[in-house]
């Protein structure tokens, strides 16, 4: 039975692991931090088209659309004017006929219970060093034994250790779209329920929503910054100092939602970039999902990227099983093109959703107000003239079930 070591627990690693037991390999899945951040951390993604589809394949879709967020109305706020309200299900309607938002961690949850049973998981450690000789995969761990492994694969996100090292520096391959992204759960102080708000000025949003698993909220903040800032990616409280500053003057609701900033256990920073490879292979090393080809937190969709990639790269390397290069070579030229739509739509949606400019505060209201009152097929042609929704829900999936070797459980 082949062995694959996968670098990330998250996303894109737990889907490529299923997959992976169900055509016969053997999966092994290494994650830096520990099992115990599973749970409902983390902010709100969302599944697609064929995300979606993928999670049904898994068995998990019923169990993925029980555990939506189920915001139903969201408010948008500018200074000094009239408060706009959006139906959300409606909104999101015009990109896909399918979509589910659903918190990161609980997502994560669901994909690590569906693995657990049948797949090696090796929390609290990392990989130190690989050594591909063309017939295998050396690897030494910051903690576990060395071993050797058929194929390794880099699911470990923006920041991938698999990349680095196989690949080279992150700074040659982060291309910034200017902006930064804050989340982290509080109280939910103004009774939000299944509602969200949103305040917006030019460069900044601050918004809050309610977690009906939890009854907490999550606030969430976005902003441009046209010099990209210097942080160190792994010390939360130097980016937690960062989102303060930031918005320590912004008035609204804001004072209120900081005061939850330094008990935030669960607290997500980052910046708006993208990871642009030319290929995401090397020999018998590869990535997938954002570790690969990232197309910007919060305004890319990578979170049903992830799943529809792992999904497709999974059956790629059923296919040529014989000749594991040659399967990540398969990989990459299929998904190619839905990578390159999802890159694209990027800067689009950054420039939709954080005005840059007086003329954009001003419209983006109007637009997502009157947007789901259009008829559905014009909602659809609008979002997929702009790239939006061709890019997210595009990639038909292939049927690998001819693949499968070990029955699903």
């Amino acid at each position: 039975m082949q062995n694959v070591l996968i670098s990330g627990a998250s996303v894109a690693g737990p889907v490529l692991a299923y997959w992976l037991r169900q055509y016969g390999f053997e999966p092994t899945i290494v994650e830096r931090t520990p099992a115990l951040r599973h749970g409902l951390g983390g902010h709100a993604v969302d599944l697609f088209g064929s995300g979606v589809e993928v999670a049904r394949r898994m068995g998990i879709g019923e169990a993925v659309q029980a555990a939506r967020t189920r915001t139903e109305l969201m408010t948008l706020f500018r200074n000094g004017k009239k408060p706009v309200e959006i139906n959300v299900d409606k909104l999101s309607s015009g990109i896909s006929d399918r979509h589910v938002e659903i918190l990161r961690g609980e997502l994560t949850s669901l994909l690590y219970d569906a693995t657990r049973d049948r797949v090696e998981y090796l929390f609290g450690d990392s990989i130190a060093t690989l050594n591909d000789d063309g017939q295998g995969v050396d690897v030494t761990f910051e903690h576990s034994e060395p071993r050797r492994f058929d194929l390794v694969i880099g699911a470990d996100g923006m920041h991938s250790t698999v990349r680095r090292l196989a690949f080279g520096p992150e700074e040659s391959m982060r291309r910034p779209l200017g902006g930064y992204l804050g989340v982290y759960s509080m109280p939910d102080e103004l009774a939000l329920g299944n509602r969200m708000f949103v305040h917006m000025e030019i460069g900044k949003i601050a918004s809050t929503y309610g977690v009906h698993q939890t009854g907490q909220a999550r606030a969430a903040f976005l902003f441009r910054r046209r010099e990209e800032l210097q942080y160190d990616y792994r010390d939360k409280d130097q980016q937690k100092r960062i989102l303060a500053d930031e918005f320590r003057d912004y008035g609204w609701e804001v004072p209120r939602l900081l005061k939850h900033l330094d008990a935030a256990e669960d607290f997500y920073f980052d910046s708006i970039t993208q990871i642009t490879l030319d290929s995401w292979q090397r020999g018998r090393i590869g990535l997938v999902g954002d570790a690969g080809y990232c197309p910007g937190p919060a305004v890319g969709g990578g979170t049903s990227l992830a799943v529809v990639t792992a999904y497709v790269l999974a059956g790629e390397l059923a296919a040529a099983r014989a000749d594991l290069p040659s399967g990540l070579r398969n990989y990459e030229n299929k998904i190619r093109r839905f990578v390159d739509l999802s890159r694209a739509v990027g800067p689009k949606v950054m420039g939709s959703i954080i005005p840059d400019s007086a003329t954009a505060l001003r419209a983006v209201p109007i637009a997502a107000s009157v947007l789901p009152h259009l008829p559905l097929w014009v909602q659809r042609k609008l979002w997929s003239q702009n790239g939006v929704g061709k890019a997210l829900d595009s990639l038909p999936l292939p049927d690998y079930s001819d693949l499968i070797r070990v029955p699903q459980s």
